[in-house]
């Protein structure tokens, strides 16, 4: 594990001086504790970060970051203000979904923001990249991540490295268990795993928005995609009816492979009666044609990748040895 100097060290390598970044809540609240906000707008400025912090503690409405009107707002400021690099998502849980029709897509495509975020910003990124080929990046968030008390210096290393380089290499979750990973969760690439060699274009996020924005009529439409899913606190048959219906709509037909993340935070019971995630997974193996690819470490947890939306992704899946995910040709800062 790094100490927080050697942390510190490294992302002082990895961040450029004077990068813009604006922190924006479209979707849920900092929470009962708004002090990790503090953390980590403190810690982007350390690093030389210009932070322009859109959030507002006191301004929260009901579970939201703010009213409907305020949280589209923040969004089309930040991607209007020149000094802007990054727009940076709080944090998840809810509020993308209600304020979508008030946002002007198209403006924040053609912004050149590269917008971070991931679970409930995975509705705006759908749109994103049905508008113009790329979303920015599904990656860590400032209250979990950069305001965590004791950040995961390797994640936020991996983010600005993916930010600034023209490819990156993800291989399959190889770790401990840890603290932070629920048992049950941690998705390690399985023995069934299949072995494929594909390409296509990169795409996905959080399984229940996606399958959420089925319908939409800005959903992706991709052809020949590598679609990757993550979730939390879904029992795996809720995952399960998830991946159905986009295999009943026609999305996971015309995709190369499927890779899974984490799957965290749920509970057995009695009544599943030996139904768990592995089961769950083997049905759908058995009834999808679409190879599905397990060990993707990305998710609801701390030490997850950084993935472009939109980039090109050549998948060398090994079975149960594990796989390679090179990633290129995306939007980084040096390249808006």
């Amino acid at each position: 594990m790094k100490t927080a100097s050697a942390g510190r060290e490294l992302l002082e390598e990895l961040v450029p001086p004077g990068t813009g970044v604006a922190v924006v809540a479209p979707c849920g609240h900092a929470g009962l504790d708004p002090t990790g906000v503090q953390r980590g707008v403190a810690l982007l400025e350390s690093l030389g970060c210009r932070v322009r912090n859109f959030y507002d503690h006191a301004r929260r409405y009901q579970r939201f970051g703010a009213s409907d009107e305020r949280r589209a707002a923040q969004l089309m400021e930040a991607a209007a203000d020149p000094d802007i690099d990054i727009i940076l998502g709080l944090r998840g849980s809810y509020g993308m979904s209600r304020i979508l029709p008030a946002l002007d897509i198209g403006a924040l495509a053609a912004s050149g923001k590269l917008l971070v975020g991931y679970s409930d910003f995975t509705a705006l990124q759908c749109c994103l990249l049905a508008q113009s080929g790329h979303a920015g990046f599904q990656g860590p968030m400032l209250c979990g991540d950069f305001g965590a008390e004791s950040p995961n210096w390797g994640a936020l290393a991996t983010l600005w490295r993916t930010l600034s380089s023209a490819q990156v290499v993800v291989r399959n979750y190889d770790g401990q268990d840890g603290a932070d990973r629920a048992p049950n969760g941690d998705r390690r690439t399985d023995l069934l795993s299949p072995v494929v060699q594909c390409a296509g274009k990169l795409w996905g996020g959080n399984l229940a928005m996606v399958a959420h924005m089925v319908g939409h009529p800005q959903f992706p439409s991709l052809e020949g995609g590598i679609l990757f899913l993550e979730d939390v606190n879904e029992h795996p048959f809720r995952v399960e009816r998830m991946i159905l219906q986009l295999e009943q709509a026609g999305v996971l037909g015309r995709q190369k492979a499927i890779l899974l993340g984490d799957f965290s935070a749920y509970r057995l019971a009695e009544i599943d009666n030996g139904y768990d995630f592995g089961e769950m997974l083997a049905y759908l193996r058995g009834r999808i044609a679409t190879p599905i690819v397990t060990g993707l470490p990305f998710g609801h947890v701390r030490d997850l990748v950084t993935l472009p939306l939109g980039a090109h992704a050549v998948l060398d899946a090994r079975g149960a040895e594990g796989f390679t995910l090179t990633l290129s040709d995306y939007p980084t800062l040096a390249r808006r």
